[in-house]
């Protein structure tokens, strides 16, 4: 037990937020270029904010955001817009390579930027909250609702706009399209594509984009982008920045070992994988005691899965939902019920992993056949796991004086004290229905106390039985 405490200790040690890890300088002010690839998650957001704390103390000239994602969490875009907003360094968010986009919460994070530019064949926009299940030009609610989809102000001229139903979705569409509003005003950008992008998820390419006035330019690499800013006058914090990008040095940050993790530990799968895996271990720890492994195994891995799950916009009626499944499958492995428990067990977890992660966005799902093959495995491992504990309660046991009836043994000494005999390596005291001797062969028959009540070995029935 100790040492399982130990072990958590570290764990949660590692795990905890630690200060922003120090980024080698260069000898001049440079371009700190952070690549935002894929779904932005807590990681991301740590990752950026780091960054700009660290080219506000590096004294960079500017900072580009390289991005290419789908969107994100709302809460981790939002931590770092507040970052960008607050930065006395200029950001510039770049939509690159060429095949990339920005939507969603990319959208937003361009529009925060200073700078807002773009790769040939990319695009941005379709920044609808999805996370409540919002959908586009869906219905309305009803009782006193207005039409289904429709403006209440504009039903009675026949000019019905589209508007996504239901007052939770209207709500959050309302308060997205402010936000990005707020944005748009703030950095001068359109601000009806801004509205949209959010109520009808329009997207735009580069070149529409462009011409939109959605963006500042586009260019076909960081070099290239760093070329045309140059001498670019901005307005941060109030003051006036002049851009002096054509001739410093470009430096690209990588994320260290934390954020790889935390990135790692944003998928929902391997955060169901590891909650599965430490329910196997704890479960085979308690129904077999002794082993160690299995136990420290399962609580780091249950620890970590729970650490993952309260990064996610995960519903823990869900989490609830799995745990329960696993304990009806524990339970048929002990409980026989002609499958009842067990293939409650099944739905059970399946229901929770459909009701997992509150979210709509594609890598945040669990898929049906992720969820069927993870509930066969678990009803598969977990039955291996109690038949091999059931099996191990009706074993016999195989230690203490109660194993050594049956066993041979040769007297090893008569004196004053009495009969002597080695059996299994051991000096017991021993006693017998005849005399015995020094040397001569017995088999135990019984454990009296601290005594074994023997008896001679015949050899002819010894042979006869051998």
């Amino acid at each position: 037990m100790p040492r399982v405490l130990i072990l958590l200790l570290m764990l949660c040690a590692a795990l905890a937020p630690l200060p922003p890890a120090a980024t080698a300088n260069p000898p001049t002010p440079a371009v700190r270029v952070v690549d935002i690839d894929g779904i932005i998650g807590p990681a991301t957001s740590s990752f950026v904010t780091q960054q700009l704390a660290a080219a506000r103390a590096a004294g960079d000239r500017l900072l580009v955001l390289r991005m290419d994602t789908p969107g994100g969490l709302d809460t981790a875009m939002r931590e770092i817009i507040q970052g960008i907003l607050a930065s006395p360094v200029p950001v510039a968010t770049f939509v690159h390579p060429a095949g990339a986009r920005a939507a969603s919460a990319g959208t937003y994070i361009l529009y925060a930027s200073h700078i807002a530019a773009m790769a040939p064949a990319t695009n941005l926009g379709a920044a609808t909250p999805v996370a409540i299940g919002i959908s586009p030009g869906g219905g309305g609610e009803d009782g006193q609702e207005p039409a289904a989809g429709t403006e209440p102000d504009k039903q009675t001229k026949g000019e019905a706009k589209p508007r996504p139903g239901g007052t939770m979705a209207r709500k959050a569409v309302n308060d997205a399209t402010a936000y990005l509003r707020s944005l748009a005003e703030l950095r001068g950008r359109n601000l009806e594509f801004a509205e949209k992008a959010v109520v009808d998820s329009a997207s735009l390419s580069a070149r529409q984009a462009l011409e939109a006035g959605v963006i500042d330019l586009i260019a076909e690499d960081v070099p290239t982008l760093l070329a045309q800013i140059d001498g670019r006058e901005l307005q941060i914090l109030g003051a006036t920045v002049t851009l002096a990008t054509a001739d410093a040095g470009i430096l690209a940050v990588q994320p260290d070992w934390k954020h790889r993790l935390l990135g790692a530990l944003a998928n929902p799968q391997l955060a169901v994988i590891l909650m599965m895996i430490g329910i196997y271990g704890l479960f085979f720890e308690f129904t077999s005691p002794g082993f160690g492994v299995p136990g420290v195994a399962g609580a780091i891995c249950l620890l970590i899965a729970l650490y993952a799950f309260q990064m996610l916009p995960v519903n823990w009626v869900g989490v609830a939902l799995i745990g329960f499944g696993a304990t009806l499958m524990l339970a048929e492995a002990f409980l026989p019920s002609f499958g009842a428990l067990g293939v409650g067990g099944l739905v059970a977890f399946v229901l929770g992993g459909l009701f997992l992660i509150d979210s709509r966005l594609p890598a945040f799902g669990l898929s049906i056949p992720f969820l069927l093959g993870m509930a066969a495995l678990s009803a598969v491992t977990l039955f291996a796991i109690g038949g091999f504990a059931a099996r191990s309660h009706r074993r016999p046991l195989a230690s203490g004086t109660a194993t050594l009836a049956g066993a041979d043994g040769q007297i090893s000494a008569v004196d004053d004290s009495g009969t002597w005999a080695v059996v299994d390596g051991e000096s017991w005291r021993v006693r017998g229905p005849v005399a015995l001797a020094i040397g001569d062969r017995i088999r135990v028959k019984a454990v009296d106390g601290l005594t074994l009540v023997v008896g001679p070995i015949d050899d002819d029935s010894d042979s006869a039985r051998s």
